[in-house]
């Protein structure tokens, strides 16, 4: 019995491939099978010892195509938006990994950076990384779909990526990285698309994104955000919250105290 269950699993994972199908449940394969639950996990458990399946997330499986046997895994933009799907969550590729769809990845990331309502575990299979990393206001956030090899991905627009940023700092590198992005996103922004973006975001993080434009000489794309600052940020920030301001010089202009040097890699 083993045998043959072994025989119509690899069989019934071909037959996905050849229709273009990459993605199954545990439950998908054992109905299919008509095996029991753990005769299904057996088999598809071989199947992953050959490089065949692999399986990012709890009874969640892919199909790993022969270009990617040596990551172990499909690339988590290939299957994140059917999980997401399957779990029935939001979720948009944000931070380094936006940067990477719209040409602006100076450092490739070491990991998928997925955005999404409510806290998840990372995913580790084969050398397939992704986090997960929480975005209040994420119903509102603007994006746009991408195609891959296995469907469309929704990744955060050029003005979400750079609030986004600019308020998750810690998670692509500091201010330096950051303004290092927003560098090489500059041209691909719309100012007022930019203010659209802010108002999903605290002000604070306006105010930081501002200045840092004006840094990297996008001053252009960064006046109407000015405006918006102007007439919402009640309260001077500190650009590097973390860090002290006791005697930080203060930009006027976006309300600011400009507490840490920061230097683009441009």
């Amino acid at each position: 019995m083993k045998s043959e269950s072994r025989i119509h699993a690899r069989n019934y994972v071909a037959g996905l491939a050849s229709a273009g199908r990459y993605h199954f449940s545990s439950s998908d394969a054992q109905e299919a099978l008509g095996v029991s639950p753990d005769a299904a996990k057996l088999a598809l458990n071989r199947l992953a010892k050959q490089g065949l399946v692999a399986s990012p997330a709890r009874g969640f499986y892919v199909i790993v195509p022969p270009e990617y046997r040596s990551l172990g895994c499909l690339p988590a933009d290939q299957f994140i938006p059917e999980l997401m799907k399957r779990l029935g969550q939001t979720y948009y590729m944000g931070l380094l990994s936006a940067a990477q769809y719209h040409g602006a990845a100076h450092h490739r990331p070491q990991e998928a950076q997925v955005m999404v309502a409510k806290s998840r575990r990372p995913i580790v299979a084969g050398a397939v990384r992704a986090a997960f990393i929480v975005r209040k206001e994420i119903a509102q956030v603007a994006v746009q779909p991408f195609n891959t090899p296995r469907g469309t991905v929704l990744v955060s627009t050029p003005e979400t990526t750079a609030v986004d940023v600019v308020g998750y700092s810690h998670h692509v590198g500091g201010l330096d990285q950051v303004a290092t992005i927003l560098g090489e996103l500059a041209e691909t922004l719309d100012p007022g698309k930019l203010v659209t973006a802010a108002r999903t975001a605290p002000v604070p993080w306006a105010q930081r994104l501002g200045y840092l434009l004006e840094r990297v000489d996008a001053v252009d794309q960064a006046a109407p955000l000015k405006s918006y600052v102007r007439a919402h940020a009640r309260q001077t920030a500190a650009l590097l919250p973390t860090a002290s301001h006791d005697g930080a010089p203060r930009d006027e202009g976006w309300k600011l105290l400009v507490n840490a040097e920061v230097e683009a890699e441009l």
